[in-house]
């Protein structure tokens, strides 16, 4: 799977997480400038951040609103006339947070000086966290608030305007959100239990308050149902019956875990209407909340004619304004059949998933070997990376699978990981694949649909949903303590990969477990056999469908690899994939430094079985087949600062600085930051002022090559697309190479 620095320290190491992709949160109160431009409080366009208030994240350390983040330049300008919020010396800033992510320091900076630190120690937020300032200076200022992640290397900004001791408020701008947000008249019925800011709610559960009803949009504690018109996590399902009455009852299934579901992975088998042939509009049927309806579903209301823009259930039709699920297609329902079927009943704003022409694209000509390479849902946020990047660096065309990382392992189960990055980011057309933008209303966004466009220009690609990394693996335990609870895991698995709405975009399932009967992140104690008993669980239910694992390189004497029955679940397995590297790093911040991905052992390696070719020989030698093994390559390096020799076992002072993470740099910036200059067991590594980083080159990936080769190994898998350049340097020299 993959570095650390990517949801997951992936082949040896204990202690280091990787970012949360899911994490997103905002300051609402004063509110922020994001916040201002969510809710149309500005007499200007903003642009994206107007949808993704809660996604400002970029690398820690900056100064700016949008943290760096090109896409949200426009927090910058300072000369827009950004509301101003009068306040007192002492000020409550609350935030809401869709995701509870351990977190260090939260800092507030006014006009660039740091005012006011908040240490959470590496604990996990309230949803609704709040701090408060005091002795802030009279007069006009704007505040950085940063919220910095401890496990990643990123942080989320916000600015906030304010005037302390104003008596107005500048500029005059319209505040009332542009969107419809006044609640039906309608009374529903009234079953949910009384909402209670002590619970925490997931997505889709519902609540009443203050007589009237609400569902869930995502995990939430402490959200006042009501509050926060269009952006706020409760939805509006209308009046309960009687108007005022609600039950008195506390709820009494609270979630037992703080991990978003984000989206139910089970879709009703019943009441959800059929969508093969379109409903013509005439004959829609009447809407009802207790009927779930998938994408392109039509019903009517109040005698007029919606369709759902995704699956919905219980979301009143004419609520939510152009960004709410239902679309309206006419004013009234008409009160004859028609009297022949019209062409164009069949909905025609479905966006087209394939370009017109396809280009015609070629497999890669490397034999039977495969070149296999991990894309991180994260990576559309701080790194910028998305899908038509690995179309136009030139590396689709020269890979055999893609692994999509990653979905969550919760609680026994397979569940969403994030649900903006996976399925719901709208893409403008210079950002899609196929250079058609998405539109509000169609059935799948986000990176999703995009993995369809680049599987219709190139037919071969295979793609898996990769599940667990180093910060996901903690449900695998419990969905292995039996052949029950495997074959339950094994169901939600596949429910969640053949989801209706995207199962033509998947090819199988990729489990990067860390570790069974090991420690990663937490320390799993469920058997040697646990693993095998959940991989043939996932291979009765994905029957021919590809079934993959990334697992431990731990060539030791009682390492990981002996912890688990590795040969035993590889025969459930279409290959398996051995994660050759972060075999060293600065875990150990004094040194002595060392190759994180060494080929072979040398004189003087740390540890003896910290390499690539002793964990595959061992691999070997309990019976797994070279046919089914790939090699992995990382596309990043490890280095130490501090560093006075070039040559390997030098003592380090601490970690070499990075883009996104101390001691872990991607390959695009390193080959000009700082070249390399030597080689060791097959790798490359570099001195230059004072820093010493180890990472592969196009040349030592042609050595591994080779070497692959020669062992008659099945191929390469890499972590990850993102750390590579422009033009894919390093997925070309893997292809070349395996010729």
């Amino acid at each position: 799977m993959a570095a650390v620095a990517a949801l997951g320290l992936v082949g040896i190491v204990p202690a280091i997480t990787a970012p949360a992709a899911e994490a997103h949160g905002w300051v609402t109160n004063p509110p922020s400038r994001q916040d201002n431009c969510a809710n149309g409080a500005t007499s200007f366009d903003c642009g994206d951040v107007k949808y993704e208030p809660q996604s400002v994240e970029a690398p820690k350390g900056s100064m700016l609103c949008s943290g760096g983040n090109a896409a949200f330049s426009v927090l910058d300008d300072n000369s827009k006339p950004w509301p101003v919020k009068n306040v007192g010396s002492s000020l409550d800033v609350q935030w809401k947070l869709t995701a509870a992510h351990n977190t260090s320091l939260w800092e507030y900076f006014v006009d660039g000086k740091l005012h006011q630190t908040f240490d959470s120690k590496g604990a996990q937020p309230s949803a609704t966290t709040k701090h408060t300032l005091t002795n802030l200076p009279s007069g006009k200022h704007t505040i950085l608030a940063r919220w910095n992640v401890s496990n990643t290397a990123m942080a989320f900004y916000n600015c906030v305007d304010i005037n302390v001791g104003g008596t107005t408020t500048t500029p005059p701008v319209e505040t009332t959100p542009p969107t419809e947000t006044t609640p039906p008249t309608e009374p529903g019925t009234c079953t949910a239990t009384k909402w209670s800011a002590s619970a925490t709610y997931q997505s889709g559960a519902t609540v009443s308050h203050n007589g009237r009803q609400y569902r869930a949009g995502w995990w939430t504690q402490g959200d006042t149902p009501g509050d926060g018109g269009q952006w706020g996590v409760w939805r509006d399902l209308g009046a309960c019956d009687g108007g005022t009455t609600e039950p008195t009852v506390e709820p009494t299934d609270n979630p037992t875990t703080d991990t978003p579901t984000a989206e139910p992975t089970d879709e009703p088998t019943t009441d959800t209407p059929t969508t093969d042939t379109p409903t013509e509009p005439g004959n829609a049927p009447a809407w009802s909340a207790s009927v779930a309806y998938a994408g392109g579903s039509l019903v009517t209301y109040q005698g007029k004619v919606y369709k759902a823009g995704w699956w919905t259930q219980g979301d009143t039709p004419g609520q939510g304004g152009d960004w709410g699920v239902w679309r309206l297609q006419s004013g009234t329902t008409p009160t004859t059949e028609p009297t022949d079927n019209p062409t164009t009943d069949t909905p025609t704003d479905e966006p087209t998933d394939e370009p017109t022409t396809p280009t015609e694209t070629t497999p890669p000509a490397t034999g039977d070997k495969k070149v296999v390479g991990y894309f991180t849902q994260w990576g559309v946020y701080g790194r910028n990376y998305h899908v038509k990047n690995i179309d136009t660096s030139g590396s689709a065309a020269k890979m055999t699978h893609i692994l999509y990382a990653f979905g969550n392992v919760a609680n026994g189960r397979c569940v969403i990981g994030d649900s903006y990055a996976d399925y719901e980011k709208a893409y403008t057309a210079d950002q899609a694949v196929n250079g058609k933008a998405d539109t509000w209303d169609q059935a799948l966004r986000g990176n999703f649909n995009q993995l369809r466009q680049l599987k219709a220009k190139y037919p071969h690609i295979k793609v898996l949903w990769s599940m667990g990394g180093w910060t996901w693996s903690g449900g695998f335990g419990q969905a292995a303590a039996s052949d029950a609870s495997a074959a339950a895991f094994a169901k939600s698995c596949h429910d969640l990969v053949e989801d209706p709405r995207w199962a033509d975009v998947f090819d199988g399932i990729d489990i990067d477990w860390e570790y069974p009967n090991a420690c990663g992140l937490t320390c799993d104690t469920s058997g040697s056999e646990s693993y095998p008993r959940i991989l043939k669980a996932l291979r009765k239910q994905f029957g021919n469908d590809l079934v993959t694992s990334a697992i431990s390189a731990d060539g030791t004497t009682g390492g990981k690899i002996d912890a688990a029955n590795y040969a035993e679940g590889a025969k459930s397995l279409d290959f398996i994939m051995p994660m050759t590297y972060d075999y060293f790093g600065t875990w150990a911040a004094k040194g002595p430094t060392a190759p994180h991905s060494p080929l072979t052992s040398y004189p003087g390696m740390p540890v003896n079985g910290f390499d690539s070719s002793t964990a595959i020989a061992k691999l070997k030698s309990i019976g797994i087949p070279a046919n089914k093994i790939l090699l992995g390559v990382g596309f990043y390096g490890r280095g130490w600062a501090g560093v006075t020799q070039a040559a390997p076992g030098g003592t380090a002072t601490g970690a070499a600085p990075g883009t996104y993470e101390a001691g872990n740099e991607d390959y695009k910036v390193l080959k000009t930051a700082c070249p390399s200059n030597g080689t060791i067991a097959g790798t490359a590594y570099a001195f230059c002022n004072g820093q010493w980083w180890s990472y592969d080159t196009p040349a030592t990936i042609k050595t591994k090559m080779d070497w692959t080769k020669q062992q008659s190994l099945a191929g390469t898998f890499f972590w990850s697309l993102d750390g590579d350049t422009t033009n894919g340097e390093l997925v070309s020299a893997i292809s070349s190479g395996l010729k």
